[in-house]
């Protein structure tokens, strides 16, 4: 019986690990629908390349770092329960790539290749797993410190805050070290529109991470008998919150829409296993109005040239996301209260902040220092030709 359980969670976590690693061709795609003609396969390379730089990162040091486990053993050890603390490495790791795949839609078009993997290599291998330990697995005592203060731990189902918030704050720094796109913005400060190159691989990345997220929500409970269809119609209601308001509020754009849902599911992450569906559904509603206002804020009022608006999506509704749990998920307001384990709106405050604080901190340090070191930004020709030609040397289509 046991053999039997052991081998269901082991396929349950690695069915959520493969979906989850489909989304990572959303986020190319979304990519690469976004960016202009001429940075297309940068996008998609950048997207696959990350992903392997940081499986390197992860295994041989960031997955220590956050759980103190490591695969310094034979291959008869790591079989045990039919390989499920591979998996749930597996699993957990295609979270932890989420991070360079979140910073790339912010940093894209003028970014130099070679230093973006050398801070994947080091956000993935230290800084998120730092954190990660921190809301995952109690490291220096944070989490009990907020259970004897607050009643209750930080809460944090599927990482609002430890792989969305983190990601966007970290992307907020990187794009502010970066500077603005040659041409964004002209003498006088007014905003030079880029539009985004093909609307339907925008829309096919959003889609392909839409329906990837519910292994995200739903398998993070990592085992079986721990699967709940509230997470999975939590997930569903916030993505429809999320689309209508950014209809609503980006007045029909495509862009918009499409990433309505997105804002909907980072929001909803957090909570996704102790709100309502009423709860999930306003979640979700609020972060896309976040979103849509937030990106315009970003572009046009501070200079901000995040391409994908990855900060307002991710950094701002993860963020929120993480605050909604404490309020949604409370009984008053038709969750569960967090179960035995409880559920404080001053332990998610605190918790998110302390996210947005070490991702600040460790973006500086390292796009700080890789920016000292080697620099992060490509020369104004490399620009102008666009990263297909001026680093891998080939375009998206050829002419007909």
């Amino acid at each position: 019986m046991e053999a039997l359980v052991s081998s269901n969670d082991v396929l349950f976590v690695l069915l959520g690990a493969i979906m989850v690693l489909a989304m990572h061709a959303g986020f190319a795609f979304l990519e690469v629908g976004t960016v202009r003609k001429k940075n297309q396969v940068n996008a998609l390379v950048k997207i696959m390349v990350d992903f392997s730089v940081s499986t390197i990162a992860y295994f041989f040091i960031g997955y220590s770092i956050a759980y103190g486990v490591n695969f310094f053993s034979g291959a008869e050890v790591l079989a045990a329960k039919n390989g499920y603390d591979l998996v749930k490495f597996f699993f957990l790791l295609t979270f932890a790539a989420a991070i360079p795949a979140i910073v790339s839609g912010g940093i894209a078009e003028r970014a130099k290749f070679n230093p973006q993997l050398a801070a994947t290599f080091v956000l993935v291998g230290f800084v998120y797993p730092f954190f990660e330990g921190i809301a995952w697995n109690n490291h220096f005592g944070i989490q009990n410190w907020l259970l004897l203060t607050f009643g209750a731990k930080f809460h944090d189902f599927a990482g609002s805050v430890v792989v969305h918030a983190m990601g966007g704050w970290i992307a907020l720094i990187a794009v502010v070290l970066l500077g603005a796109r040659s041409g964004r913005y002209g003498k006088d400060g007014r905003l030079h529109a880029y539009p985004p190159s093909n609307i339907p691989f925008l829309a096919l990345g959003a889609w392909i991470l839409t329906v990837g997220w519910f292994g995200f929500n739903v398998m993070s409970a990592q085992s079986i008998q721990g699967i709940s269809g509230l997470v999975a119609v939590n997930s569903l209601m916030a993505l429809v919150g999320g689309t209508l308001a950014a209809l609503m509020m980006g007045k029909n754009d495509p862009g918009f829409v499409h990433n309505g849902p997105l804002a909907g599911l980072v929001a909803v992450c957090a909570g996704s296993d102790v709100m309502h569906p009423l709860g999930a559904l306003v979640t979700g509603a609020v972060a896309g109005v976040i979103f849509v206002w937030a990106f315009n804020q970003t572009q046009n009022r501070l200079k901000i040239d995040d391409v994908l608006g990855v900060w307002p999506l991710h950094g701002l509704c993860g963020a929120w996301g993480g605050l909604a749990a404490g309020i949604f998920g409370a009984k008053a307001l038709g969750g569960t209260g967090g179960g035995e384990a409880g559920i404080s709106f001053m332990s998610q405050l605190i918790g998110t902040g302390l996210g947005v604080c070490i991702a600040l901190a460790g973006g500086f340090i390292v796009y700080g220092t890789i920016k000292k070191l080697v620099g992060i930004r490509m020369g104004i020709e490399e620009e102008f030709d666009g990263a297909d030609l001026s680093i891998h040397k080939i375009v998206s289509t050829a002419d007909d």
